[in-house]
């Protein structure tokens, strides 16, 4: 078992967030960009780590291999240990959308802080937001680099402050990779409901699988997820009960779920994160080939290109490159994809299927949506939350109200991230501390 630190939770708290933000603040000054000319072997990993194997194993969750990850900045602490934790690289299998078998990476961080809650070390599955779709976008990678050049694109791991504050308050922490982003056998297949479920609850297991942790079989598990993190630990809520029954979680915090994909793709089209269009559509052509002829028949040559370009690419460049373009440049007809979709049933038939919220969520849920959000549009975020309501789950619906930032620009969606993000982790640590969660599912109709 790891060695116990010495130092408050509070000295613990204060640290571990200065890491965190430091991490952000600084940039690249603080934390040297690469120059990679292997793009799946940044910084101290093992060549091939991120090859998956010709075969994997038959469980779910199961470990196919591990290593030692390297914490971008830590910082040393009383009684010899490092702040926030030691980190382990790790890839596991995982069942995607279409039944067949695929290899995740993801990474595994046990905290030098101790947890105060009641029980056993609490284990928290966070499934990161938007990255990209290079294999060099991973949060996994971006634990190790925060800001990644490798020549070609742009990754940033902002996910690391959200891991940090989880970290500093005791619990430990397993973030996923989702399909194919890392793993270089496949294009990530991005905002897919089953495999971002399955990635989370599968990170679980292999978490639980590691040797010399202080997670415990009694550990209380929740889930962390914004934007398309929020989706996946949505996701994760109601697949549960029939792909991981072992997983039984505690709570999950669904922040700006993009639950109706429909509605998604007219609140990014023409705003600065466009290029998620393209990161869609690239993963249902992969996980539903009989897409293709559709995509051949309506993308344009700038179409082809832009997809082709956005499936090595991650957010910073995805942003650089096509920011407030319209969707209507890449097609033959001069339709939008939204009205693509519209007008092909086989395509409206997969995003319908994507849909979340026509299932009961297996555990408490904190649903949190920015009411300006115009990214992942605020209201089929609030939608989520009435359709789970009338279920019966069990919600606590949070509307993040700050001004009007800007349409199309990312703050009206990243800026309750942060402003709600400690209010989301208190939550989080009172259901892995065995509190009961307020429903408050019978306010919803006088909240905005």
């Amino acid at each position: 078992m790891p060695r116990s630190a010495h130092h408050s939770p509070a000295v613990a708290r204060r640290l571990v967030t200065a890491t965190a933000l430091s991490l952000v603040i600084a940039g690249s000054q603080a934390v040297p960009a690469i120059a990679d000319d292997a793009p799946n072997t940044p910084g101290m990993v093992s060549a091939g780590f991120y090859d998956p194997p010709a075969e994997l194993p038959a469980a779910d969750g199961a470990l196919v291999r591990t290593e030692e990850l390297p914490l971008a900045l830590s910082l040393p602490s009383i009684g010899g240990q490092q702040l926030p934790g030691t980190a382990t690289r790790l890839m596991y299998k995982t069942t995607d959308s279409n039944g067949r078998p695929a290899a995740v990476t993801g990474a595994y961080i046990e905290p030098s802080a101790p947890w105060r809650g009641e029980g056993p070390r609490p284990l928290v599955a966070v499934a990161p937001g938007t990255m990209g779709q290079g294999d060099s976008c991973s949060a996994s990678m971006g634990l190790e680099r925060p800001i990644n050049f490798n020549g070609d694109s742009v990754s940033v791991g902002y996910e690391d402050i959200a891991i940090y504050r989880l970290l500093a308050e005791g619990a430990a922490v397993v973030v996923t990779d989702y399909v194919g982003l890392g793993t270089t056998d496949r294009l990530h297949t991005y905002v897919n409901r089953v495999d971002g479920g399955h990635a989370v609850l599968d990170a679980v297991r292999a978490a639980r699988q590691l040797p010399d942790t202080s997670v415990t079989p009694d550990s209380r598990v929740a889930l962390y997820g914004y934007s398309q993190g929020g989706g996946a630990t949505a996701s994760a809520t109601e697949l549960q009960p029939g792909y991981a029954p072992d997983v039984v979680l505690a709570g999950a915090y669904v922040g700006a779920p993009p639950a109706n994909l429909t509605e998604v793709i007219e609140g990014i089209d023409g705003s600065a994160l466009v290029g998620a269009l393209g990161w869609s559509l690239n993963g249902f052509i992969q996980a539903h080939p009989e897409l293709q002829p559709v995509a051949d028949e309506y993308l344009n040559e700038d179409g082809k290109a832009a997809l082709g370009t956005l499936s090595t690419s991650c957010i910073g460049d995805g942003i650089a490159r096509f920011a407030f373009r319209s969707s209507a440049e890449w097609t033959t007809t001069g339709q939008t994809l939204g009205e693509v979709v519209e007008a092909e049933p086989a395509v409206r038939e997969v995003l319908d299927d994507q849909l979340i919220g026509a299932r009961k969520p297996a555990t408490a849920v904190r649903v949190a949506t920015g009411v300006q959000d115009d990214i992942v549009p605020h209201d089929q975020a609030r939608q989520l939350a009435v359709d789970w309501c009338a279920q019966g789950g069990e919600v606590t619906y949070q509307p993040v109200q700050i001004p009007d930032l800007g349409k199309g620009l990312l703050t009206n969606h990243v800026t309750p991230l942060l402003a709600d993000q400690s209010n989301a982790i208190s939550w989080l640590t009172d259901r892995l501390s065995g509190g009961a969660a307020i429903n408050n599912c019978n306010t919803l109709p006088d909240q905005p």
